[in-house]
């Protein structure tokens, strides 16, 4: 993102939930019924079924969902060498900037 930001002259915030608070935010939590009840009954064989019964959800709203497979790796455990971190221009929020 700082790469990003520089290119761009974007400046761009993070901001991260309050520690011990769930990650879902409402809508996630309100959409999981209706994907559970989409593919109940429904053998989830493999990645591709299961995002294809995802993107074939919708609420009693109208709400339509979209999804994607990630299939991106992520090492476990990388960490980022202080020398790389201190070239990121970061700067506290001054709302609980302790979270971030």
């Amino acid at each position: 993102m700082q790469k990003l930001a520089d290119e761009t002259g974007l400046a761009i915030g993070v901001c991260h939930l309050p520690p011990g608070t769930s990650k879902w935010n409402k809508i996630e939590h309100r959409l999981f019924s209706f994907i559970t009840q989409n593919w109940r009954g429904k053998p989830l064989l493999n990645y591709p079924v299961i995002v294809n019964l995802i993107a074939a959800t919708t609420a009693e709203a109208g709400l339509h969902l979209h999804s994607k497979l990630n299939t991106g790796t992520y090492r476990p455990g990388v960490k980022v060498p202080d020398k790389d971190v201190a070239l990121l221009n970061l700067h506290r929020d001054t709302f609980h900037g302790e979270w971030n």
